[in-house]
């Protein structure tokens, strides 16, 4: 059967994708909503697109944050251990002209509706210049991410300050002068209240658990160059390690004034974060326990006290959520994801999820092993196991974290596992760092 492959976002995992299925010469075209490459790392004021704060760096380091076939090296060495989003922008689409892709990525399109017909084929919506037209193809590909959908959390009460999630959050100037809650404990919260807290009349964070705040250099190091050398201990054995190092070189939670740890490292997300700390224990940023209820511009915590706020800034994450399917076909917004491998369906053969996981760590170097695993599936070179259904359920069943059930863990896999895993379906001279030149279809 002549394949016609569609994939869904340009961002850094439909870019990867896109580079490995052309590398084998399969017919594909890949839709983006937006007019260049590179998802959530191009910057912009525009709420409707979920893009980084003006100030995001990315939190693992540059050396553990590279597509193999197209490394920093590569690219431009100067580039920082913690490249900004600006770099990683110019990083993407240098990606983009080095193997040829913007021929074959349609911008300014999205996909309304993916529906399917029967075994590999897919009747795909569109919408360019308000105009609805339908596509066939033999193969989908998902690469849209899972950071669109914000989700907000519900209290007692009503605020009637400005409450927003930070999704809408791209910047702090519009918060100077202003008395300012931050609601979350993970790499946005604190990114967002060290931020606002340089401008605002006062910043508060609250969090409704401890949370693992790392820093980002050890010993002179990027922390995660430092933990990949001890990626070949067992990672119970790792996690206590961790653990272990971060008490030393930090303390405990309560010297800074926030509530302690409780789970076992790699049970919650860790947070990346320099800068928290030291906002902390100056006054720049003060730390609250979760909200008990809203009233008015009063907020009340658990704890008895309460502020008087302008705004709210909700960092609560986002639900994974892919709007363009029917929720009857497949649904992953509340509950498990069940895919070998984070990507091969147990029933659905033609559809492929690529860079649908959360590592401790960074996702598009996965996402480029996933995309050479799916090439080689989809011309043949790869037999997807008799046992896939089994495989599936194992991903549920045996993750590599027994994390807190909450819908934010259900796709997290360790960095260093994962890419074993996924390297041992790859043949050993599977790095493509040449383009490949083979004339578009038609």
């Amino acid at each position: 059967m002549q394949k016609r492959v569609c994939i869904i976002g340009a961002g850094p995992s439909g870019i990867t994708a896109l580079k490995n299925l052309k590398d084998k010469d399969i017919d594909v075209v890949c839709y983006d909503r937006n007019t260049e490459v590179g998802g959530n790392w191009i910057y912009s004021d525009d709420e409707s697109h979920s893009s980084v704060f003006e100030t995001t760096h990315i939190i693992s380091s540059k050396t553990l944050s590279q597509y193999e076939d197209f490394t920093f090296d590569d690219f431009d060495k100067t580039v920082a251990d913690y490249p900004s989003h600006d770099e990683l922008r110019r990083y993407f689409q240098a990606y983009a002209k080095r193997f040829d892709l913007y021929s074959y990525i349609e911008f300014k399109t999205i996909v309304k509706h993916c529906k399917r017909i029967a075994n590999n084929e897919w009747q795909v919506t569109i919408i360019q210049n308000r105009k609805e037209q339908i596509e066939i193809f033999t193969d989908l590909v998902v690469c849209n991410g899972h950071h669109s959908v914000p989700r907000m959390p519900k209290y007692p009460g009503k605020f009637t300050g400005q409450f927003i999630h930070s999704h809408s959050y791209k910047k702090a100037t519009p918060f100077k002068d202003k008395r300012v809650l931050v609601i979350g404990g993970g790499n946005s919260a604190c990114d967002v209240a060290v931020e606002t807290s340089r401008v605002s009349k006062k910043t508060s964070i609250s969090w409704r658990r401890g949370y693992r705040i790392i820093p980002k250099f050890f010993f002179g190091l990027p922390s995660d160059t430092v933990g990949a050398r001890s990626s070949w201990l067992p990672i119970k054995i790792r996690s206590w390690f961790n653990d272990r190092l971060l008490n030393i070189l930090l303390g405990k939670n309560k010297l800074y004034g926030l509530q302690e740890v409780k789970t076992k490292f790699g049970e919650t997300h860790p947070t990346i974060n320099d800068e928290l700390l030291y906002k902390i224990r100056h006054g720049k940023v003060h730390p609250k326990v979760d909200i008990e209820k809203l009233d008015g511009n009063t907020v009340y915590f658990k704890d008895g006290t309460s502020e008087d706020l302008d705004v709210i800034i909700a960092c609560t994450g986002y639900i994974l959520k892919h709007s363009f399917f029917d929720k009857e076909f497949i649904d992953y917004s509340d509950g498990p994801v069940p895919l070998y491998l984070k990507m091969f369906h147990p029933n659905y053969h033609d559809v492929f999820f690529v860079g649908m996981f959360q590592p401790l760590g960074c996702i598009w170097p996965g996402s480029e092993l996933q995309s050479k695993i799916l090439a080689n599936y989809l011309v043949g070179n790869w037999k997807m196991p008799s046992n896939i259904k089994t495989l599936c359920e194992k991903e549920v069943t045996d993750p590599h974290y027994k994390q807190i059930d909450t819908p934010r863990h259900t796709i997290t896999v360790d960095y260093h596992k994962f890419r074993k895993a996924l390297l041992k379906q790859l043949p050993k001279n599977w790095k493509s760092k040449k383009p490949q030149n083979f004339s578009k279809s038609a």
